[in-house]
């Protein structure tokens, strides 16, 4: 059972960013920079960092939808799809609203109620940083991870560039 969940919620959550790309991000531009690219930035910073998890994990960019997998570095959240889940529960605690946010909140936590804890736990972790969610990090990939993640824990003003 718990395979024909995952199934389902891998293709829901593939096709819904498609979706989510192409009709909520009309205004958005794709930051134009490959996999490979974002390897050439100096060691330590965010966008080392981007292209290392491309590496690690084999994805591809997704146009217009970058800033989702610096969240995924700056806030150490993982890739698996409780880790996603968790990821929307994340930023619901950071403030962020929207149709696609309270879609897989509400799908995710009903089909992968096991993991109600770990979704609080994102909420009350979002809750206590520093708000990130509409910062373009396009501008602050030359940045240093680790300055970055320092300033969202600590509510600091470093992330200045939306």
């Amino acid at each position: 059972m718990r395979g024909l969940r995952l199934k389902f919620m891998l293709h829901l959550y593939g096709w819904s960013s498609r979706v989510y790309a192409n009709a909520f991000k009309i205004n958005k531009k794709a930051w134009g920079i490959t996999k490979v690219e974002f390897l050439f930035y100096p060691e330590g910073t965010l966008g080392k960092a981007l292209g290392e998890f491309y590496a690690l994990y084999d994805f591809d960019v997704m146009p217009k939808l970058e800033n989702h997998d610096v969240f995924h570095i700056l806030t150490n959240t993982g890739t698996k799809i409780q880790d996603e889940i968790a990821m929307q529960y994340l930023l619901f605690g950071n403030g962020k609203r929207s149709l696609y946010l309270f879609a897989m909140i509400f799908i995710g936590g009903l089909i992968f109620p096991e993991y109600f804890p770990c979704y609080i736990q994102a909420f009350k972790k979002g809750r206590n940083m520093a708000s990130f969610y509409e910062i373009e990090f396009k501008m602050l990939l030359g940045r240093s991870v680790e300055e970055l993640r320092a300033s969202l824990e600590l509510k600091t003003n470093l992330i200045t560039i939306k």
